[in-house]
């Protein structure tokens, strides 16, 4: 590993997430517009939550199939850099939100096997970066932070011509192991430090931070 590592910590909700994150390192900070989630945050929430974020560190908006009327809204009220699309966005609804908004797009794409890649490569023509993520149960409530991982040796050595973000079911333990057989470069977490369920732990997030920038 290297500590060009960039990590985007995700579903932060209080300022002492973001603090935290922003001493771990992040590259990324991710809040989470989607009601279902427990990390789901209002727009008045995410607006002072965006307030306290360093200069240099991405403010990304992770939305679920939200149409342009919540776009509007939510870029209307709180200063964002980047939309993470994280439900069933077509490519050409991707092209779309790019065009419209004038931001970079990263759109998530659930990987459970081999016949999920294909779409990975579509999706690269229209994105400005993808987010690979373990695909959810079938019967989940939720298009991410499952707690889940992929078999991360389906895309040992694959690259894209845009930048990817490794996610799902990384945790401080394993996002060693996770860059060194897939060669990411950018990770994602939620899930991975938490101590309940949507409440995030400062001394996870510190530990994330090093495991994934950490020299080998």
């Amino acid at each position: 590993m290297s500590p060009d590592v960039r990590v985007k910590f995700c579903g932060l909700r209080t300022p002492a997430d973001i603090a935290a994150a922003a001493g771990a390192g992040a590259a990324y900070v991710g809040f989470v517009f989607f009601p279902k989630s427990p990390r789901s945050v209002s727009l008045a929430e995410a607006r002072a939550l965006a307030g306290e974020v360093p200069e240099g560190i991405c403010k990304v908006a992770l939305t679920v199939d939200a149409d342009d009327a919540m776009l509007d809204e939510l870029l209307d009220q709180v200063p964002i850099d980047m939309l993470q699309l994280h439900g069933h966005e077509t490519p050409e609804r991707v092209a779309h939100v790019k065009a419209r908004y004038g931001l970079p797009v990263m759109k998530a794409v659930g990987v459970a096997g081999a016949e999920d890649l294909p779409a990975l490569d579509t999706y690269a023509r229209v994105a400005d970066q993808l987010l690979l993520d373990a695909k959810p149960p079938r019967d989940a409530v939720l298009p991410g932070g499952n707690g889940l991982a992929f078999d991360w040796r389906l895309i040992a050595g694959r690259r894209w011509p845009v930048p990817w973000v490794l996610a799902g079911g990384l945790t401080p333990d394993n996002v060693a192991e996770a860059v060194r057989l897939t060669g990411a470069r950018q990770v994602d977490v939620s899930t991975g430090i938490e101590k309940a369920r949507g409440e995030k732990d400062p001394a996870l997030i510190a530990r994330f931070g090093a495991a994934a920038m950490a020299d080998a």
